[in-house]
């Protein structure tokens, strides 16, 4: 059966939070050296990417919040406009997640996440919508209201938008808006 927000909770949600590694990513890390220098590559779902620009499209903050520290998650959060990106090399998440709503005017009652393993369990076991990817462990899964089928960097962040978005009743709105912006660019831009 096909994962189902409550659409009262739904429109109650005006920030949500994702994790990286195993949900905007796959849980991969490819790291190499170049000339002396460490590198640290991630591979991230452009689906993933589209589902976050229609939540930002209808109003909703949308954070990024990990334990690791990594240029690549700079990149990505830079590259995709999110509202905040919280890296913490402890991975310390609730307090960082904390300090995001602070600094938003959100409170954690008005907040979804979405997570994949044991890091993320304190962040869980606090918001109002907790999501878990389909490659969450089980304690993930068993603490969550929400267990996406698509893996995390394989569509998840996708599939929770279009849910979160059509439980509020805003999809079409959302697309209304992508395209709308879109159709405003001038053919030479397009080249």
């Amino acid at each position: 059966m096909p994962p189902v927000i409550d659409p009262a909770l739904a429109r109650r949600i005006k920030l949500v939070g994702l994790d990286v590694d195993g949900v905007l990513t796959d849980g991969g890390l490819y790291l190499g050296d170049v000339a002396g220098a460490t590198m640290e590559f991630k591979r991230y779902d452009v689906q993933d990417g589209l589902g976050i620009e229609l939540m930002r499209h209808v109003g909703l903050k949308v954070v990024i919040i990990t334990g690791r520290v990594s240029e690549s998650v700079r990149l990505r959060g830079k590259e995709l406009r999110m509202d905040d990106v919280a890296q913490d090399a402890l991975a310390r998440k609730l307090p960082a997640l904390r300090r995001v709503l602070e600094r938003h005017g959100v409170t954690a009652q008005e907040t979804a996440f979405v997570g994949d393993d044991i890091p993320d369990l304190p962040i869980l076991r606090e918001v109002a919508l907790p999501v878990a990817v389909g490659n969450a462990v089980p304690t993930i899964r068993d603490t969550c209201a929400v267990h996406l089928e698509r893996a995390g960097g394989r569509g998840a962040v996708r599939e929770f938008a279009e849910l979160l978005l059509r439980a509020r009743g805003e999809w079409q709105r959302a697309l209304d808006l992508y395209l709308a912006a879109r159709a405003e660019l001038p053919l030479e831009a397009t080249l």
